[in-house]
């Protein structure tokens, strides 16, 4: 999979990809991730990227020039599957459509930052507009860190056990049951007797009834979807 992100704030991006599963799958090569700046795409020599919005009001907005260009100039090298945009009002993040991108080869992330972008680019480039919740946040940059998590460690071969992310929460619908490892007891408190019993088909039935449980506990919303 290759990835582009278009930031303002590469820096704000760095971090996450230089630890733990990202990082591996980066030098495993199951993924190629790069950062393009807007200014670099400036015409103005002051690399200017933003001006105020027309009809007034507070904040900022992206200009549509700049950032054309580099999607343009992106999209001359290679054919992408989607060009993402980041955004508080774009279709919340699920495990469903986490499942669906990482089976994408080439995607282009787009972070807004400031007020946002100008319509124009979401009209004529953006495909597909994603939130992580209904928050706010300064850009777009740890919305595409989230995203990039959640689709990178479903390729294959990126995780150490294949099945591993088969069983996350969400993956069926469900909250997942509670885990435990070594020691058996604790301060006492003792890892139940049906995961020490070694019948796997009873360990199952115990998990999905306490997913269950779980899940109309803390989660009701998603018996209601």
């Amino acid at each position: 999979m290759n990835i582009d992100i278009i930031t303002l704030f590469p820096e704000l991006l760095e971090g996450p990809f230089r630890a733990s599963i990202i990082k591996r799958a980066i030098e495993s090569k199951h993924v190629e991730i790069n950062f393009h700046n807007p200014r670099d795409y400036s015409s103005n020599k002051y690399r200017q990227v933003d001006d105020y919005q027309y009809g007034g009001g507070a904040g900022m907005v992206m200009m549509i020039e700049p950032i054309a260009k580099c999607i343009k100039k992106l999209k001359s090298k290679k054919q992408y599957d989607e060009v993402i945009y980041l955004t508080p009002d774009g279709e919340k993040l699920n495990q469903s459509i986490s499942n669906d991108i990482s089976n994408k080869k080439n995607l282009i992330l787009l972070c807004g930052h400031y007020k946002g972008v100008d319509q124009r680019v979401r009209d004529l480039f953006v495909t597909r507009e994603i939130s992580i919740g209904d928050f706010v946040l300064s850009g777009g940059e740890l919305a595409a860190a989230v995203l990039c998590d959640s689709i990178i460690r479903l390729i294959p071969g990126v995780l150490g056990n294949e099945c591993s992310a088969l069983y996350d929460t969400f993956q069926d619908g469900l909250l997942a049951p509670p885990i435990y490892t070594r020691p058996s007891k604790y301060d006492g408190l003792n890892v139940p007797e049906i995961l020490l019993s070694g019948d796997k088909n009873k360990i199952d039935l115990w998990r999905e009834q306490i997913s269950i449980e779980r899940t109309k506990r803390n989660r009701p919303d998603l018996f209601k979807n």
